[in-house]
């Protein structure tokens, strides 16, 4: 995916939902703060979004762009419609949101992208394979800082085990990067 993409989802998903404020939290957030990530970081065809003031309209969103939908074949990209209760964010992440909004682009719509470090927990706190994956391509690309990554990994309303397991492969992640080749 591409910003200019990211761009037109935020347009079409705040058109369907009828609000002007959009929640972007998949891996393709990281384009708010990363509109030049490397194209490894990039390679998702989908952008996850709940409209900010009108919740109940994901459905709305997920029928008229998502996946398979008329949308998705014609721009070769799907916005699907999801509660962001669905993510595990750290506290306070709605304050690092980092917005997109432009007059042309966006039409003045706004699309909040979930800061990369909140990105990252949350894709931890998944720990699929191609999550992990993921956060280990930000961590090479010096995208974010183990240091605040384990910071807020820490302030999740998790299991303490769940958490320790999370800070360990942070850790682990870190050292064998850290080793030369």
């Amino acid at each position: 995916m591409t910003r200019d993409q990211l761009e037109h989802a935020i347009r079409a998903a705040c058109e369907v939902s009828n609000d002007t404020e959009i929640w972007i939290f998949g891996s393709q957030a990281l384009l708010g703060e990363f509109p030049d990530a490397p194209e490894s970081l990039r390679a998702s065809i989908e952008v996850d979004v709940q409209p900010k003031n009108r919740p109940e309209r994901v459905d709305a969103i997920d029928g008229a762009l998502g996946e398979l939908s008329m949308f998705h074949q014609t721009h070769g990209f799907y916005v699907h419609g999801i509660s962001i209760e669905s993510a595990m964010l750290p506290d306070g992440w709605e304050q690092r949101t980092i917005p997109i909004s432009d007059p042309i682009a966006t039409r003045s719509m706004t699309g909040l992208c979930i800061e990369v470090h909140d990105l990252a927990v949350s894709k931890l706190t998944a720990y699929r394979q191609k999550d992990k994956e993921f956060v280990r391509l930000l961590l090479i690309e010096k995208m974010i800082d183990a240091k605040i990554l384990t910071e807020r990994i820490g302030t999740l309303n998790i299991d303490e085990q769940l958490r320790e397991r999370l800070i360990r492969w942070v850790n682990i992640t870190v050292e064998e990067l850290a080793r030369p080749e």
